[in-house]
């Protein structure tokens, strides 16, 4: 099986040959390969300055780079990828996941040329072996220290225009999706968070009657759209685990083990009816010791990847300033035990 094909059987609750690993995004590019996924030149606040054609090649030029991260020798070998030059660097694998995040936040709302000669170079690149991933999200997440009591003033004094303010933000996010996947996107990370470590940022009353119905909107149209919908959240979500079940997601993602949340739990509670992304203690992987990264990532995929609908990743991302050799070590650890 390709990653990809992977990736549909675990999002459909099947059980794939092995157990397919990705995140949401990848920060430490610059440890491990030499070089950040990143370009000022694409900015959209830059781009003018440059003609097409040479947006074609600066768009080519990332794109190669990403195909060198989260690819591996096979996708990375075709029109030859940008290298760090560091021979070290430059013979370590690819991470080899199998959605690949594609996004940035500039360029989610853009059909500029950059996003069409990145994503035709990537195809190029993977063809049909990975998906593609951005953002999709367009539901209220928890509000700023700075909006929280406007906020929650509003829920109390103007409750429809609130409720109308959540249609708008939805029927937006339902119309970008569309776009994006058009322009070759397959899987909608919908990364709104709900949660603090004690629960969510509204009732379980209140999240039913301003986020959920909107939430299992836009999932209902990205999945008539032939896309694939992952809800991320951070915190614990223990509390609304069966009203996120509701909204009919293909998966959810992060089950924060911060937040106490127990990726055997859910997988016992709700594991026929979702697929779950996680949730490698990211905490100690940053502070913890080597014994107990080690244990969250042999507990993830012992518990998570139980028969099968389950894809391997962290509980957040492999964030800046994490110790490299730690999310190496987990992914050693992955790549030991992820035959079924």
């Amino acid at each position: 099986m390709t990653p990809a094909e992977r990736a549909i059987c675990a999002l459909n609750l099947g059980k794939p040959d092995e157990i397919p690993t990705f995140e949401l995004e990848f920060q430490l590019s610059r440890e491990f390969f030499g070089y950040e996924l990143d370009d000022d030149r694409l900015h959209p606040d830059n781009i003018g300055k440059y003609s097409e054609k040479e947006i074609e090649k600066f768009s080519y030029e990332l794109a190669d780079k990403y195909a060198r991260v989260y690819g591996d020798k096979t996708a990375y070998d075709i029109g030859g990828a940008a290298l760090s030059g560091n021979e070290e660097l430059d013979s370590r694998p690819g991470l080899d996941y199998c959605i690949i995040p594609v996004y940035s936040p500039d360029w989610d709302d853009a059909d500029y040329c950059v996003t069409k000669y990145f994503r035709k170079r990537l195809r190029e690149h993977f063809g049909s072996t990975r998906l593609f991933g951005g953002h999709g999200d367009g539901t209220f997440a928890i509000p700023s220290g700075r909006d929280m009591y406007d906020f929650v003033y509003r829920l109390a004094d103007e409750p429809d225009a609130v409720k109308a303010d959540a249609k708008r933000m939805c029927l937006s996010a339902i119309e970008r999706n569309k776009r994006q996947h058009e322009a070759g996107l397959d899987v909608a990370l919908l990364c709104s968070d709900y949660c603090y470590n004690s629960g969510p940022y509204l009732s379980p009353t209140m999240m039913n009657e301003f986020v959920f119905p909107y939430l299992a909107e836009i999932i209902a149209a990205g999945k008539a759209d032939g896309m694939y919908m992952i809800k991320h959240t951070d915190g614990n979500i223990m509390p609304i685990l069966d009203d996120l079940v509701r909204c009919a997601p293909h998966a959810l993602h992060s089950i924060d083990p911060m937040a106490g949340v127990d990726i055997r739990e859910v997988k016992r509670l709700v594991g026929d009816k979702v697929a779950l992304c996680g949730n490698v203690h990211c905490a100690a992987m940053q502070t913890g010791t080597d014994d107990e990264v080690r244990q969250s990532t042999e507990y993830c995929l012992k518990y998570g990847g139980e028969n099968g609908g389950y894809i391997f990743c962290t509980s957040n991302i492999p964030f800046k300033g994490m110790p490299p050799e730690r999310y190496k070590m987990v992914l050693d650890i992955w790549k030991k035990h992820r035959k079924y």
